[in-house]
């Protein structure tokens, strides 16, 4: 989204969307409050500017950026090994966007939300969507 501050982060070992909604369906994968989560060891210096700017994660899926959710909040938690980690707390909605290409990286980055792909159409949202390669493809070429 325009004028936020947003995090990408790469969905490893997910095969689509549904199967990110899914994964963050299960009980280890949410909050008490039962909202979903996502931990990561490093917490954000940027933190009160993502909030504030109504931030997401954009969600990078085989390559390319499906879809997103907004940021609740950053949760402390640690770990069975003591070490104190960062738990991204989500909204549920994925929201899916227009399927752009992203190359592989470790962790997650900053993503200013000018280079943010655009939300899909609600009436779109609701479509089957494509496999992330073909999607990769398509947009890849400017066709998506």
């Amino acid at each position: 989204m325009a004028g936020s501050l947003n995090i990408i982060k790469l969905s490893v070992g997910t095969e689509d969307v549904g199967d990110l909604a899914a994964w963050q369906s299960l009980p280890q994968a949410q909050t008490a409050d039962g909202l979903p989560r996502h931990i990561t060891r490093m917490w954000p210096k940027r933190e009160a500017e993502i909030l504030s700017s109504e931030g997401s994660v954009y969600w990078v899926i085989k390559g390319v950026i499906l879809c997103r959710q907004k940021l609740v909040r950053f949760d402390r938690v640690t770990g069975s090994d003591g070490i104190e980690r960062c738990a991204m707390v989500l909204e549920p909605a994925l929201i899916r966007v227009t399927p752009t290409p992203r190359r592989p990286f470790q962790g997650w980055r900053y993503f200013a939300g000018g280079d943010a792909p655009a939300d899909l159409d609600p009436k779109r949202a609701a479509d089957d969507a494509l496999p992330p390669k073909l999607s990769a493809a398509l947009a890849e070429f400017g066709v998506i």
